[in-house]
C-alpha cells in the first residue's frame, strides 16, 4: 500500500491506496505550530499499525515537509518522497519559473493527462480556486489562481462587522432576499460565472478543445451553477495524481523501523 499526503494551506488530505483503490482517507490540520511528535500521534491514531511500502508528499507549506516526512519515517520506517518540479513525471512543465508550481497542481496535471492523453483543464476548489492546464503535447503551460470559496466567505465575515460567517451551500436564486442568501449568491453563483468565463477565455488561448475536470471540496456545489460542461468531477484527483507520481519517484527505503509502534 501507498500513503499519499497532500499538504494544503488549510488542511492535510491523506489517502492510503491499495493498488488503484483508495482504501482510507483522513485529514490533519495544516498547522506550523504542531511538532513532529504531534503529527506522529495523529498518524498513529488514524493508521494504527497499518503497514505500507511507500509514501509521497505533495505540499504548498514547505515548513511542514520535513516534519511530516520524519513522522512517517519514525513510525512506519518509510521514507516519503517530497514532490517538486524536479521529480520524475510523465508531463513537461513549461512555465516561466518551474519552481513556482505547487505540488498539488503538478499532481492534478499529471493525473488528468494520464486519464485522457489530451489537453485538459483541471479546476481545483481549495483554499484557492485554481486552473491547471496541460496541452495535448503533455506540457503544463500554466493556469490561474483566484480566491477560493471558503476564503471568500471568511474574508467577508472578517472585513464586515454586520456579516456572519456562513458555510458554503446551495443557493436557489441569484437574487438573495436576506444576508445569507445574498452572500451565497455572490460567492457560489459568482464563482460559477467566473469559472465559466475563464474557461471560455482559456480554451480560446489554448486553441484546442480540452477535457474539463473539477476537483476539490466544493466541486459538486459549484458545478451545479455552471453553464460550461464538466467532463469529470473527481474529488480525489490530487491524491490519485500523487499515487501515480510515486510510481515514478520511489525513494530508497531504510532497512528497519526507527521507532516501533
Amino acid at each position: 500500500m501507498i500513503l499519499t499526503i497532500d499538504i494544503g494551506n488549510t488542511s492535510i488530505n491523506c489517502g492510503l491506496f491499495d493498488g488503484e483503490e483508495l482504501v482510507k482517507q483522513f485529514r490533519m490540520p495544516s498547522n506550523t505550530d504542531l511538532t513532529v511528535q504531534d503529527y506522529g500521534q495523529i498518524l498513529r491514531e488514524e493508521l494504527g499499525s497499518t503497514e505500507f511500502c511507500g509514501a509521497i508528499i505533495g505540499s504548498v507549506v514547505e515548513e511542514l515537509n520535513n516534519r511530516i516526512q520524519y513522522a512517517v519515517l519514525a513510525l512506519y520506517g518509510v521514507k516519503a518522497h517530497i514532490l517538486s518540479h524536479t521529480s520524475n513525471m510523465p508531463i513537461t512543465i513549461n512555465i516561466q519559473n518551474n519552481a513556482e508550481l505547487g505540488a498539488d497542481r503538478i499532481a492534478n496535471g499529471v493525473r488528468a493527462f494520464e486519464l485522457f492523453k489530451k489537453s485538459v483543464i483541471v479546476v481545483d476548489f481549495g483554499t484557492a480556486t485554481t486552473f491547471d492546464i496541460v496541452n495535448s503535447k503533455g506540457e503544463f503551460i500554466g493556469g490561474l489562481i483566484a480566491p477560493g470559496i471558503k476564503t471568500q466567505l471568511n474574508s467577508l465575515s472578517v472585513a464586515t462587522e454586520k456579516l456572519d460567517e456562513f458555510e458554503a451551500d446551495y443557493i436557489e436564486t441569484a437574487i438573495g432576499n436576506n444576508t445569507k442568501d445574498a452572500i451565497l449568491a455572490g460567492v457560489i453563483r459568482g464563482s460559477a460565472c467566473m469559472i465559466d468565463g475563464m474557461l471560455k477565455q482559456c480554451e480560446e488561448e489554448l486553441g484546442e478543445k480540452p477535457v474539463i475536470i473539477s476537483t476539490g471540496g466544493f466541486c459538486n456545489i459549484i458545478s451545479k451553477y455552471m453553464n460550461h460542461k464538466i467532463d469529470l468531477i473527481s474529488p480525489n484527483l490530487t491524491l490519485e495524481g500523487l499515487r501515480d507520481l510515486f510510481k515514478e519517484n520511489k525513494p530508497k527505503q531504510p532497512v528497519y523501523k526507527t521507532i516501533q509502534n
